[in-house]
């Protein structure tokens, strides 16, 4: 009874994380769709947007809240995974709907391929911004702009990052599906609505991070006259 219950309360949890996690990656991706803008003004717009987010301490509360529920949505997708193995997968190998598809049977190579991104990600990005010694703009923000647009020159960082996109995508697919069952409104009557809210969103989120660095290195490799 009490591993039952301790079962339950983690995917609770790992649902609970995984859906302010969702809630995120929406206000993410409107922040990093400025980048599509024209050069001059997306320079000056996500600069801008970065120094915002950096100065403003609601902004510096949510980014707390944000780290503890990656770090304990990743604890938690890790002690489940193990506990599955052991008593020979029973909640992985879930029969019910979309759980029987192949990114369902292989959410743990989905998601270590999402945390490799994430090292590279923060390391890059936010590590860069935070600790690192940045130029400024001419309005006097750090330049996060010209390093995010610098990464992007590289074929194989575009490669990795729109893959990782895509494992994302499938993982949010599942974890969409898996949340609702485990937060009890997966109901027949809400059912097709909730799996075309959970499909479109998660089309949403890979296609919108997928096509900034795709646009970005087109953008400064390929002639379009």
């Amino acid at each position: 009874m009490k591993s039952t219950f301790s079962t339950l309360m983690r995917k609770t949890l790992m649902a609970l994380t995984g859906l302010f996690l969702c809630f995120f990656l929406v206000i993410h991706l409107l922040g990093n769709l400025q980048l599509l803008l024209p050069a001059v003004q997306a320079k000056e717009s996500f600069n801008s947007y970065s120094q915002l987010l950096s100065g403003n301490i609601f902004i510096k509360i949510i980014s707390y809240v944000l780290y503890t529920s990656l770090i304990v949505h990743c604890l938690d997708a890790l002690v489940i995974t193990l506990k599955n193995r052991k008593t020979a997968g029973k909640y992985a190998v879930d029969k019910r709907g979309a759980s029987s598809k192949w990114y369902s049977r292989n959410m743990g190579i989905l998601g270590t391929l999402i945390l490799i991104f994430l090292v590279f990600h923060f390391k890059d990005f936010w590590y860069q911004y935070k600790f690192g010694t940045l130029p400024t703009d001419e309005y006097g923000h750090k330049d996060l702009y010209t390093i995010v647009i610098a990464a992007y020159q590289d074929w194989w960082y575009v490669l990795f990052y729109v893959l990782s996109m895509f494992a994302l995508g499938y993982h949010l697919l599942h974890g969409f599906f898996s949340a609702a069952r485990s937060l009890g409104v997966y109901h027949p009557k809400y059912v097709s609505w909730i799996r075309i809210f959970g499909r479109g969103y998660s089309y949403v989120i890979t296609a919108g991070f997928a096509i900034i660095p795709i646009y970005v290195y087109l953008t400064q490799h390929v002639s379009w006259n």
